[in-house]
């Protein structure tokens, strides 16, 4: 299934523009594109959401006849164990989670503790853990770890744009990961020179028009096929005012929209 993630809409939750989009109203315009998935993916107003806001932002997302995934970073069990609280609230049977915290490193010794601590709970919920390929865990050693664990409820969650800024490459990402991938981020990407050609930016592109050879990765890891969600992202650099951001932003979202329908 095609969803929106809440880095679809990451200035037009930000405070540089006017009036930040909320998080029922990022649902909103989700469903106006005909999507029916949002995966809240390292929002910070989630954590600190009392119940109340809680049931209702939950309320909206039934209302609206959205399906919910949760995205937090870290995996020591206090962040694990309430991330499958709020997976019970949103009715969400997935969550992405990154090896290391705002304020937790673990050694793969470690990670392997945690999550067996943790993995138990999420089982029995039926709640699938997704870890993201990122440049700070190498992919051989997520893919080390994944692995080790048979339970088919710790799995990757695919974004081979990440890895790139560990000199890996990303279709070697989609190789390694396929066979345990539950979950995709779908951004393209793209190196533009700077200015007096010194040197180059790696940054977000429209999707189709980058480095990302996205029939690759949907022939390798078949996510179609598999019931694997693709979440939609971007890394859509600051336009120079709020208006221009805001436009691009969603024109970005309409173009990786119509990108994943027309492959299907």
């Amino acid at each position: 299934m095609i969803g929106l993630g809440t880095y679809a809409f990451f200035w037009q939750h930000s405070d540089r523009v006017d009036d930040p989009l909320s998080l029922v109203g990022a649902f909103e315009a989700t469903r106006e594109l005909g999507v029916e998935l949002f995966q809240i993916c390292d929002y910070p107003p989630l954590e600190s959401m009392g119940d109340g806001e809680l049931r209702h932002a939950a309320a909206a997302a039934r209302d609206l006849g959205l399906t919910i995934e949760l995205g937090t970073k870290g995996i020591e069990p206090g962040r694990l164990d309430r991330f499958l609280q709020l997976a019970d609230v949103f009715g969400a049977s997935l969550v992405r989670s990154m090896l290391y915290g705002p304020d937790t490193r673990p050694t793969l010794a470690e990670a392997e503790h945690w999550l067996r601590t943790a993995l138990p709970a999420y089982e029995a919920a039926g709640v699938t853990l997704a870890l993201e390929t990122y440049e700070q865990v190498a992919t051989a050693d997520l893919m080390t770890l994944v692995s080790s664990f048979a339970e088919q409820s710790l799995g990757i969650c695919l974004d081979p744009g990440n890895v790139v800024a560990r000199l890996e490459r990303p279709r070697d990402a989609v190789e390694l990961t396929a066979g345990r991938v539950v979950n995709v981020h779908v951004k393209d990407f793209a190196f533009a020179r700077q200015p007096g050609w010194v040197g180059f930016t790696y940054g977000g592109a429209p999707m189709g028009s980058g480095l990302h050879d996205y029939p690759h990765l949907l022939d390798t890891v078949r996510p179609r096929e598999r019931d694997v969600n693709e979440i939609v992202e971007h890394w859509l650099p600051w336009q120079g005012d709020a208006q221009t951001t805001v436009r691009t932003e969603r024109d970005w979202t309409r173009i990786t929209v119509d990108y994943l329908r027309s492959t299907l």
